[in-house]
């Protein structure tokens, strides 16, 4: 499609009622990035109330029509995607806009490769549309559904804003205030505020119902609309120049959210080895299969039982927002031989059902195509719309593990899809100690579930064998007998893309925030390029590599794994202030890493020299200025490094390679990054805002 070309849904495919918005963009430094939102409109332009607003802190529709699923992994890198169920949308609703925005200075024309994609229920794309000029814009709406009799139709809009998020408000005819008193919290105006400016046409013009409050770089305030959610930090005292008001108030139009604490209560066990009884026995499992039903039976019956946890599960697999039901052990006729999928999940949705099979697997086993090809020719036989795997394995393109034939010449096409274990947890994590449930007993389902999940003895462990090439790649490196070009080279590569997709969903679920490897250069869109290269160079230099950017902390986490060394190395950069002097740079940085590792190795950047004076942070303590080239080189920033020595198995042991490197993320981030992001937001540089800063 092209800049305001507009289509009928209906005119594309014939299962148009649930469709996925993917919104994509790619940028060389990996630090480009940009918050999702979703407006939903009534025929005269406005929203109905703050519920109608959808983001990252509030990303479901009451009613599920709408549900804001994130980045998910892709061929060309990753996605954010938005659901939506427009047969389940409100009927007062006539305009769904799709809009995002980026933060702290960044402007879209930094972004390449600007796209937005709709895929239908069975993952068929729609359409696509490229938005092509983006220079000085931070905020843009990309496209809108609009209702057009019994139908529902979509626009490329397009249209952007160089005046940030306060632009896109007001032309939606938000009431916005850019004046902010320090130190204060500003919640927004009341809801029922009335604007007459603009006249409803073919797309909205006007959105009012909703004030948003853009504040000067200050620290991050939260509104009423997600004050349930994330509680609203009061200060105690006001400075002396700033008389002291009570703060408006506005009703409370999302439902209340309930998140469990993440430091457990002191136990009152006389000792370690008494067990918590728990809701899900895992301790009497004996076999893999045992393992398998089990696992299988309690994930299934908590997606039934939390509504929030099965619909943030079946949303990116095109499952409507509805009446959820969830069957183990289901036997389905197929000739002579009746087939027993390990679990159905079927959706009920206005008269309609989806159905998906599951086939699922523990233990590290592997999922079989000949297996999964049974299913997903059942399923197109009865009409079910989806088979869905799921096992330790992570999909690298967010689709499949396996590759099976879909007979194109029928009109019913299945969708086949792949969930891993570790996705799961991931997911339950986010919700209980950082998005929050709709109740306590949801919080308490789900935090048995991740205990089961976390068990020695439940085989849902995640990502947790290297494949059988690891072994002799590491060899051939040793010997160096391992050829360029060499097969088991590349299959390592997939392996370790496999291990850093998984730490990140890990990493993620911790701090409440996305973590997203980083892919930069010419071959970022091609996957087979891409791992070709690091191939190549995994023969020549021995070494693995990958990055990580974790939203709201500076820099990227870079990831070395030196095979010839046996040596992994967590680094990240660490740019040089604008203003001020060198030796103040390098005292503060010493102040800031107080509590850092001494072996923490810290070298200065330069720009016109290949290497800057470096050295452990024990030795540049007492002595800052040791960092400090002699000359009068301009310095870019600094680099800190942890090193730590790799396990030697494939990871099944304590000591295993991926073992190793969930430890040596965890030190880092824990004992480097999160110390400087706590100074950064004491000194006033809050970090990246999510959405709109007053709905936080």
């Amino acid at each position: 499609m092209t800049k305001g070309a507009n289509v009928s849904l209906a005119s594309l495919s014939d299962d148009a009622d649930a469709v996925t918005v993917g919104l994509t963009w790619t940028s060389d430094d990996g630090n480009g990035d940009a918050d999702v939102s979703v407006l939903l409109l009534a025929p005269d332009g406005r929203v109905r109330s703050d519920a109608d607003f959808l983001f990252y802190n509030n990303p479901s529709a009451h009613d599920g029509s709408v549900q804001v699923l994130g980045t998910t992994p892709t061929i060309d890198g990753s996605e954010d995607r938005v659901s939506l169920d427009l047969s389940a949308i409100a009927p007062g609703v006539s305009y769904v806009v799709v809009a995002a925005s980026r933060y702290e200075g960044g402007r879209f024309g930094e972004l390449d490769d600007l796209r937005l994609t709709v895929t239908d229920a069975g993952g068929e794309r729609l359409l696509g549309y490229t938005l092509v000029g983006a220079a000085d814009e931070s905020a843009i709406v990309f496209g809108e559904f609009y209702r057009r009799g019994a139908e529902w139709k979509f626009r490329a809009v397009g249209q952007g804003y160089d005046t940030g998020l306060a632009g896109l408000a007001t032309d939606f005819g938000i009431d916005v205030d850019d004046e902010q008193p320090d130190g204060g919290v500003a919640e927004d105006e009341p809801a029922d505020s009335e604007r007459t400016d603009g006249e409803p046409g073919d797309g909205p013009t006007t959105a009012a119902g909703l004030s948003v409050t853009i504040p000067a770089p200050a620290p991050t305030p939260i509104s009423a609309a997600a004050a349930a959610a994330v509680p609203v930090p009061v200060p105690d005292t006001v400075p002396a120049s700033v008389p002291e008001q009570p703060l408006p108030r506005r009703p409370r139009t999302a439902r209340k959210k309930i998140t469990l604490p993440k430091a457990e209560k002191k136990s009152l066990a006389e000792n370690d080895s008494w067990h918590r009884a728990s809701l899900f026995p895992v301790s009497s499992l004996k076999s893999d299969r045992e393992r398998e039903a089990r696992a299988t039976s309690v994930l299934l019956s908590v997606m039934a039982q939390v509504p929030e946890f099965g619909r943030r599960l079946t949303a990116p697999f095109g499952a409507p927002a509805g009446r959820m039901e969830t069957y183990v052990e289901v036997v389905l006729p197929n000739g002579e031989a009746p087939r027993r999928p390990d679990g159905v999940i079927r959706v009920e949705r206005a008269g309609k059902l989806w159905t998906a099979l599951l086939e699922s697997k523990t233990n590290g086993a592997a999922v079989q195509p000949r297996q999964v090809q049974e299913y997903v020719d059942i399923a197109t036989r009865r009409g079910y719309e989806a088979v869905i795997t799921l096992s330790n394995d992570v999909a690298l393109d967010g689709t499949s593990v396996v590759d099976v034939k879909i007979d194109g010449r029928r009109k019913h096409k299945v969708a086949l899809w792949h969930l891993s274990w570790a996705e799961v947890a991931h997911q339950a994590r986010m919700l209980i100690h950082h998005e929050g449930v709709s109740s306590a007993s949801h919080a308490w389902l789900l935090q048995e579930l991740l205990f089961y999940l976390s068990h020695d003895n439940s085989g849902c462990h995640g990502f947790q064998n290297m494949g059988p090439a690891w072994v002799p790649v590491r060899n051939g490196i040793d010997d160096e007998t391992l050829s360029h070009g060499d097969p088991r080279a590349l299959d390592v590569v997939e392996s370790w893309e496999r291990l850093v997709r998984q730490v990140c969903l890990r990493l993620g679920g911790e701090l409440g925030q996305k973590v997203l490897p980083v892919q930069r250069g010419a071959t970022r869109r091609d996957p087979v390029a891409r791992r070709t290269a690091l191939a190549d160079q995994l023969c020549e230099r021995g070494r693995l590599f990958a990055e990580l950017r974790i939203e709201g902390t500076q820099g990227v986490l870079a990831l070395t794994a030196d095979l010839r060394t046996a040596r992994l190395r967590t680094s990240l950069d660490v740019p040089a202030p604008e203003q001020g002097y060198p030796l103040t740079w390098a005292k503060r940085l010493t102040r800031q890493l107080a509590e850092a590792p001494a072996d923490l190795h810290i070298e200065t950047l330069l720009a016109d020299a290949a290497n800057g004076p470096r050295g452990t942070l024990e030795r540049l303590r007492p002595e800052p200025g040791d960092m400090l080239p002699k000359d009068d080189v301009r310095i870019t920033g600094f680099r800190l490094s942890l090193f730590k020595g790799m396990g030697g198995t494939r990871g099944n042991a304590e000591s295993g390679f991926i073992r190793s490197v969930d430890q040596a993320v965890d030190r880092f981030c824990t004992t480097v990054v999160a110390p400087l992001d706590r100074s950064r937001t004491a000194r006033g540089s809050a970090p990246r805002q999510q959405q709109p800063s007053a709905l936080r």
